[in-house]
């Protein structure tokens, strides 16, 4: 990574600077009781300094007491939360990691809830107050400038603000554009020490996780400028993003899925309103080729975290788009990616900067990607209500996408039972009865809401196609979902009187919820209805109607179908109509039997075209027709 002039640099500065160089008892005879020492964060933490610092309390027992160790993250040694060490460490922490989890919900150590933006201006302003800080930085360059590497973050604040400042110079930390430099005149002691970078290895990507990617993707348009939160999900999200085009990155975090995408020229942020032809991130983890690939890369830029996470700076990024993940939600639409309950799990990071930043942006997105269940399929993260004492990372007004493995519901603009039967319909089969029936104690949807358990009334995800009708208009044929009630009563009232005449055979103007929920409850195995959508998830609208019910009896099946006045004539009906002639006859079904008013002639003449040996039989100013499939 470096060459052999930039190793020798360290000899010259320390003959430059050797009060800089000197032992490690003389260093850490520094700190002093009460102190408060800030240590870098992630994948930047100083290991070896952190060690070294311990070694030295263990032979110097009584050099310090009550110091507080203050850091956002921790990936690796964390000594200072042993218990032996608590007279002289208390650590607290801006973002909860696994290795100190367990020490915080015992009352060992401190959690301190914030959005990382804010955390600079805290050290700025001394609210929280830096004595030392243990860094890790790059080799010095020939102007003895030093890179603080894959933890810009909060570190650069922290080295500002910090009255001793005690770098780790490691061969294996990667010079990074921006604003991760420092003189070497600015730092007080040096401990060169080379160690491998800490590593986050990229989590196996299970077929759940791979529909979710899928579901994510067909939101992320050709140049957009994408944010990835932390976590194995989103990152393997990145994965199904390879047939995209000029997309941008603006993110806290670099992780190796969009380092790939870089690689494959996926992004390229040559559309970005901002910072073109640059990915900013403000740290990185990943595995050792993600770093080697940011070492001196000037399409890579690390800025500090209140630049990169500040919802101001993101709001000016058009079409920004915002993929994090939550460890639950509600059938209200309240998230919390921070605690389970009770319990501290994580933290709020950059969750609220980016999903805020990212609704002021011109066309941005947030998606909100979590896997239905946790614990093998043992506890729904789709609940009634957050757990008692859960933090609420995002409210119910943040909220836009949800994703996981069985769809994507929209709530923005959703009523409470409308975005409770939109969760509803992406939650596992297996809990969405108990949803179904808490919704109802809860007084958030229908008290006489109908519901198909089991297989029956599982989606048929597969069934969904997307078609160009003769006018080449793009339609979406998916099979109703039951939280289309909304939808589908726009969709009838839509229809003029003579439309609905012709549709259902009778005079009836209206459509209650008692007579909607027959369209939306249905028993998958036996009918099939599908509806016609039309426009993107945010703004659109159900253009057609089409269902058929088997008769087992003769194994042939009843097919009828409406389109709207204002999109007939657009070939929606024939496209329909097709697609439920290819599903009865991969159904092993003969045909379809359909009753038509004589006077319906759009609609007869549709059925003519559909390539059927048709006969008609007219009564009372009806056609029943007898449609046999082909051979």
């Amino acid at each position: 990574m470096y060459s052999e002039k930039n190793k020798s640099n360290m000899q010259t500065f320390r003959e430059l600077y050797p009060e800089k160089f000197v032992s490690e008892d003389e260093i850490f005879s520094h700190i002093r009781r009460g102190n408060q020492i800030f240590v870098a964060s992630g994948c930047g933490e100083p290991q070896y300094l952190v060690q070294a610092m311990t070694r030295y309390v263990e032979s110097n027992p009584k050099a310090f007491f009550d110091t507080e160790i203050i850091h956002v993250y921790s990936l690796g040694v964390s000594p200072y939360t042993d218990a032996k060490y608590k007279s002289n460490f208390r650590h607290n922490s801006f973002f909860i990691g696994e290795n100190t989890r367990d020490s915080i919900n015992k009352g060992l150590s401190d959690y301190t809830p914030i959005s990382l933006s804010n955390v600079p201006s805290l050290l700025y302003r001394d609210v929280v107050h830096l004595d030392v800080a243990l860094i890790q930085t790059s080799l010095p360059d020939d102007h003895g400038f030093l890179s603080l590497g894959v933890s810009v973050d909060i570190v650069k604040a922290a080295t500002e603000m910090s009255h001793i400042v005690i770098a780790q110079i490691n061969a294996n930390m990667p010079r990074i554009h921006g604003d991760g430099f420092l003189n070497i005149k600015d730092v007080d002691f040096i401990i060169p020490y080379d160690e491998p970078l800490l590593e986050v290895a990229g989590a196996p990507i299970s077929e759940d996780i791979q529909k979710i990617g899928n579901y994510v993707a067909s939101l992320v348009q050709d140049g957009d400028t994408i944010q990835v939160g932390y976590g194995s999900l989103p990152n393997a999200i990145m994965t199904n993003l390879y047939s995209k085009k000029n997309l941008g990155v603006h993110t806290e975090l670099l992780s190796d899925g969009l380092v790939d995408l870089i690689n494959a020229g996926v992004i390229d942020n040559s559309r970005k309103t901002i910072d073109r032809g640059k990915s900013v991130a403000s740290f990185s983890m990943g595995r050792k080729k993600t770093y080697d690939f940011l070492h001196d890369n000037p399409s890579v830029v690390f800025r500090t975290i209140d630049y990169t996470n500040d919802p101001l700076v993101i709001a000016q990024i058009d079409n920004m788009v915002a993929i994090n993940s939550a460890l639950e939600i509600d059938l209200t639409g309240q998230a919390t990616s921070e605690s389970i309950g009770g319990v501290f799990y994580s933290g709020i990071g950059g969750h609220q900067d980016f999903m805020r930043g990212s609704l002021l942006s011109k066309n941005g997105k947030t998606i909100l990607a979590v896997k239905a269940t946790s614990h093998d399929d043992e506890i729904s993260r789709i609940v009634p209500a957050l757990k008692e004492q859960a933090g609420v990372t995002l409210n119910r007004g943040d909220v836009r996408y949800v994703v996981t493995e069985y769809g994507i519901a929209y709530l923005h603009g959703k009523n409470i039972r409308e975005r409770a039967m939109e969760l509803i319909s992406i939650a596992h089969p297996k809990f969405r009865p108990w949803l179904i029936d808490e919704a109802k104690k809860r007084g958030l949807i229908f008290r006489d809401q109908a519901f198909i358990p089991g297989k029956r009334g599982e989606y048929p995800v597969e069934l969904e196609t997307y078609r160009t009708t003769k006018t080449q208009l793009s339609i979406f044929i998916r099979p109703v979902k039951i939280s289309d009630e909304p939808l589908l009563k726009d969709f009838f009232y839509s229809l003029s009187d003579i439309s609905l005449h012709r549709r259902f055979l009778s005079y009836r103007k209206d459509m209650p919820h008692e007579r909607l929920q027959d369209f939306v409850v249905i028993d998958y195995t036996k009918e099939v209805v599908l509806v016609v959508v039309v426009g993107d998830q945010e703004n659109n609208f159900i253009a057609a109607v089409g269902q058929y019910g088997v008769d087992e009896r003769t194994h042939t099946a009843e097919v009828a179908f409406a389109v709207r006045d204002d999109q007939q004539n657009q070939g929606i009906g024939y496209e329909l109509l097709k697609y439920l002639t290819y599903l009865a006859r991969r159904q092993g079904l003969l045909g379809f039997t359909a009753e038509v008013l004589s006077d319906n002639q759009p609609m007869l003449h549709v059925f003519e075209k559909g390539g059927f040996d048709m006969k008609k039989k007219s009564d009372g100013g009806v056609y029943d027709l007898m449609l046999m499939f082909k051979e």
